[in-house]
Parts: C-alpha cells; structure tokens; sequence
C-alpha cells in the first residue's frame, strides 16, 4: 500500500515523545541538553512541523540515549519517509486539498464517517459538487471548477487497488435535498446508490424518524489504521480555519460510541439502499 508521509510525521513524533518519557525527562530539560528552546521540542512531539530535520532527530536520539542501532535505523528510514511529499502535494490542487486531512484518509485502514447535510466529498459526484461550490456565491466558475477537479482527484482514495473499508452514515435530509436541480440530484442517488455496492462499502441512511440524536451538532469521520503505532482520529468538520483533529483516546472513544449509536439508528444497508431507490423513482 502507497504510505502517507502525514501518517509517518505523526509516527515519528509519537516515537520521540515516547522516546523523552523513557529517558525521564521533561521537554524543558531535553531542551537545556540541546541548547534548544523547550517550545521547539513541543512542537515536534506535537506534530507540528512539515519536513522533519534529520539532524535534529538524531540530536534528540542522542539526547535520550536510543542507542540500540536497529531502533536508530528505523527512525532514520521512518524520518526519511516522513520527509517526503505526499502525491497530493505534487497536483496543481495542493492549496485546496489540504494535507492533513487527505494525508491521513490516504493510510487509514478504515474510514467511518457521518454527514448531516450534504453527501460526503468522496462520494460526491461531478454536477453535485460544482452545485454546492456554486450555491456558496463567493467563487467564479473557473474557481469553482477548480474545486471540483480537487474534490475529484481526492476521491481517487476509493479506485485504489487497496481502498479503506468504509462505512458512511447519512442524513436523510442531505439525500432528501435538491442539491443542483432534480437532474443533478438523480445522478448523485444513481452514484450512491452504485458506491454502496462495492464490498467495502457499507452505506446507511439515518431517518428523520430517528428524532432527535446526540450528533445533530454535525458530521465527523473516524480513521483507524492497520499499524498499531498509529493511532485512531477523529476529524470534526467545523469549518477552516477551526477543523479539529483529534486523537486523545477519550475522544476517540466518544466518538465511537456516538458513531454506534448512531448506527444502531439508521436504516440498515438493505433498508438504505430500498431508501436509494424510492428517492430515485421519486424523481422520475
């Protein structure tokens, strides 16, 4: 499978937080054995940095005495990877696409995600897409073009020769909403209705008869991958610049109970997909 270089950025930090808590040390004295600021320091261990300094790594390892060479060498060979570009970063749609989101689904073993009130980006179609960009009335055409293309090329995660599992948990109002028209809306439905039967696709549609639940506040997605090293996120569309990522395991799991809840009250696959179906006939 193609590795994300965000996901081994992330590795990294990880390992040399683990790294300084082995050793005992605080991040103030770290830094004081280095000659560095404590705040640079933090920001590695918080993965906030775009191309890891192999120097400054292996300083760190010095510093918290990783002497065995096997372990030096695999964070050598993981600094070296996370120092790549992802694919994305190489597209003329890289101030669009976002690295941290796109870098992180691109690994992920499995995605579950929920929307409130539009089809989920990668599962959105050409005309659907360009009908939400359009509807924001901020963009030229050539702009909104733009977007689309990038929202396009994001979704090549799902042709992949290893796509994600995926499981998708929809509102039934975004699927109910004429988003570009009754034409463009029976293209997206026919869309939907295809992706839900690919085998690694599972596809649900909450009701409005569900009521009231604990997600109404809006959608999330939750990625979990093969490598234990790597730990599960969650991203929480809030809106840029506020989107949050966020991976402390208490999170995590609230999020995962919010998401079986949820599960529990949609329409099953069978049910979602008749649901497809009856909406499409709708629309003639």
């Amino acid at each position: 499978m193609t590795y994300s270089p965000t996901v081994r950025r992330r590795r990294l930090s990880l390992a040399l937080l683990q790294f300084r808590r082995d050793a005992g040390l605080r991040a103030e004295e770290a830094a004081r054995r280095l000659g560095w600021q404590a705040s640079k320091i933090t920001r590695i261990e918080r993965n906030e940095w775009r191309r890891p300094n192999l120097s400054d790594v292996l300083d760190l390892l010095d510093a918290y005495e990783v002497t065995d060479e096997s372990t030096r060498q695999a964070i050598i060979t993981l600094t070296r990877e996370a120092r790549k570009r992802g694919w994305w970063e190489e597209t003329q749609y890289r101030d669009i696409l976002g690295a941290a989101l796109i870098g992180l689904e691109w690994e992920a073993s499995e995605i579950r995600t929920f929307e409130t009130v539009l089809v989920p980006g990668l599962f959105q179609t050409r005309d659907y897409a360009a009908a939400v960009f359009r509807a924001g009335r901020v963009m030229d055409e050539q702009e909104v073009q733009r977007q689309v293309e990038a929202r396009l090329t994001r979704q090549q995660l799902l042709d992949r020769d290893d796509p994600p599992a995926f499981w998708v948990i929809i509102d039934e109002a975004a699927l109910r909403k004429h988003v570009g028209g009754p034409e463009v809306m029976r293209g997206q439905l026919r869309h939907l209705r295809a992706l839900a039967e690919r085998p690694n696709i599972g596809l649900q549609v909450l009701p409005d008869t569900a009521g009231a639940h604990m997600s109404m506040n809006g959608p999330f997605t939750i990625l979990d991958y093969r490598d234990d090293r790597d730990l599960s996120i969650v991203y929480v569309e809030v809106g840029r610049p506020g989107d949050l990522f966020l991976e402390a395991p208490e999170d995590v799991g609230h999020y995962r109970r919010k998401y079986e809840y949820l599960q529990g009250s949609a329409l099953s696959v069978e049910e979602s997909a008749a649901y497809l179906d009856k909406l499409m006939n709708l629309l003639g």
